[in-house]
């Protein structure tokens, strides 16, 4: 009999180890490109790397450079890949695969983007919204773990988010569903960037917020208002994150201005409860930064709005938790969830 720490027989033959599968995130933007491996379920990239997205170079040099960031991140030849997900910005269909227009990516009209990857690496790719993809991963490992039903909201340059129902990212007949920030919530607003007036994004992004500041100063409102001082009285560097500060350092007239787009949010978040019906409201983005200052008078709009207490009793709003990466996470969140059918 063999004792413990003895040599194997000459005949023994140690089994092979199985690979992990690997899933494989890439967020498209118009500044980078990013791609990140992961194992399924975990949202802790093994692998993440960051390219320029060159995106005046046009539609071939990007989709060359998409197809580069995905075997950076991926195995050599693609070994143990099981799929690949990737966010756009844009409408699109994903169910085709088709991006129809990304505005900051030239050349991309019409494009069947997921034909094109799935031929060039030949492994199943899914291509999703960027919105909705974000959606997606604080549903899976972020804000909305352990609901089936989430809806996400994106306050950043625009206001955009997606809706998690059963369980199931809510897509439409033709994948263009949940387009939170393109409700109108005033029909005498300001032009949206869309081409339609008073959307929610026209008025409570962080583009809105900062715009509206900037004419409000230049027309001689908050004369002693710490936006300027943050500025140096250059007006033109107004942010939503000076906008922000300020607010924090208790300047009236900035908290004003969160008020306010909080006050907007919230209703238009009253209408989404009575639409989808979520179980938690997760906010993220780059004004979602100031907290409180901007969820308070969100929360107490949206109960205000509200028809009846039983939408928002039990449906608290919570941050999101992804980060920066939250995008990059979504797409991989879609790869693993598309290769379990």
């Amino acid at each position: 009999m063999r004792s413990f720490g003895a040599s194997p027989s000459p005949c023994y033959t140690p089994p092979m180890s199985t690979p992990s599968p690997i899933f494989i995130g890439v967020d498209v933007g118009g500044t980078n490109i990013r791609a990140a491996s992961f194992t399924r379920n975990s949202h802790l990239p093994q692998k993440k790397v960051k390219h320029p997205t060159k995106a005046a170079d046009g539609a071939e040099a990007i989709i060359k450079r998409i197809e580069n960031a995905i075997r950076d991140v991926a195995p050599p030849g693609l070994d143990g890949v099981v799929a690949i997900g990737i966010g756009t910005p844009g409408p699109l269909d994903p169910y085709q695969g088709i991006v129809f227009s990304a505005p900051n990516l030239k050349g991309w009209e019409n494009l069947p983007l997921k034909k094109i990857m799935e031929k060039r690496l030949e492994k199943p790719v899914f291509i999703g919204n960027d919105a909705n993809l974000a959606a997606l991963g604080e549903w899976k490992f972020g804000g909305g773990r352990g609901h089936d039903d989430v809806l996400y909201i994106t306050i950043s340059t625009g206001v955009g988010g997606g809706v998690i129902s059963q369980g199931r990212m809510l897509l439409g007949a033709n994948g263009l569903a949940a387009e939170v920030g393109h409700v109108t919530v005033d029909p005498a607003g300001p032009m949206c960037g869309c081409g339609q007036r008073g959307h929610l994004e026209a008025i409570a992004s962080g583009t809105a917020i900062s715009r509206a500041a900037r004419a409000r100063l230049e027309a001689g409102e908050a004369p002693d208002s710490k936006i300027r001082d943050l500025v140096q009285g250059d007006l033109t560097k107004v942010s939503t994150t000076i906008i922000g500060e300020a607010a924090q350092a208790d300047d009236p007239f900035a908290h004003q201005l969160l008020t306010e787009a909080g006050k907007v949010v919230g209703q238009a978040l009253a209408s989404f409860l009575h639409l989808y019906n979520p179980s938690v409201i997760v906010v993220g983005g780059g004004v979602a930064f100031v907290g409180e200052l901007l969820f308070t008078p969100m929360r107490e709009a949206m109960r205000q709005h509200a028809m009846n207490e039983v939408y928002w009793r039990y449906c608290p709003i919570v941050p999101a938790e992804l980060g920066d990466d939250c995008g990059l996470i979504g797409a991989a969140a879609l790869a693993m969830e598309e290769a379990k059918t």
